[in-house]
């Protein structure tokens, strides 16, 4: 199994993401040698854990200094309130259209999904998400499924903190594969 030490991706985060959907996938790219900087908005951010705000997580890279063209591939964390504050800054969300126009992967697990809407990029995709989520990507034109993990062409997709290690190994065999091809967004 090859290992991703040229390889480095994106988590693109807000406060309020569910923390194990942030540090698991980090953590689980770190040891297979991936470079992974934490890029968010905020000047500070906090995760969410058992039901309360959990210390405040570093962030490596403010969104206005982060160039997608430096990353392999893109993450984008759960929790109610933090696709729902990304899918409302009009930076975050042409950060993440210039991965699918590149055709890099991209993986979104819970409520993350939802700020993917914004891109355009979503018509015809296979994807699932927090169950909560599925109307608003229906009504994108995703073909939602309830599954531990699904893949469309480099577009990773899970439902919640135990599907977690299906996420993060696809994620890693999603980044070993590169690019794959460019979508259409609006």
């Amino acid at each position: 199994m090859s290992r991703l030490e040229n390889k480095t991706v994106a988590i693109l985060t807000e406060t309020g993401f569910e923390e194990s959907e942030l540090k698991s996938p980090k953590k689980a790219l770190e040891e297979v040698g991936a470079t992974v900087h934490v890029i968010s908005p905020a000047k500070s951010i906090k995760g969410w854990k058992d039901g309360d705000w959990t210390a405040e997580v570093a962030i490596d890279k403010s969104l206005g200094d982060a160039d997608p063209a430096d990353y392999h591939a893109l993450i984008i964390p759960g929790g109610v309130i933090n696709p729902d504050k990304l899918r409302t800054n009009k930076d975050a969300v042409a950060f993440i259209k210039s991965f699918f126009e590149e055709g890099k992967p991209v993986a979104a697990i819970c409520h993350g999904p939802q700020v993917l809407i914004e891109t355009g990029a979503l018509e015809g995709r296979e994807m699932t998400s927090w169950p909560s989520i599925k109307t608003d990507l229906l009504n994108a034109g995703v073909n939602w499924t309830d599954s531990e993990c699904v893949c469309d062409s480099g577009l990773v997709t899970s439902r919640k903190p135990d599907d977690l290690p299906a996420f993060n190994k696809k994620i890693i065999e999603e980044i070993r594969e590169g690019v794959h091809e460019a979508q259409k967004t609006v």
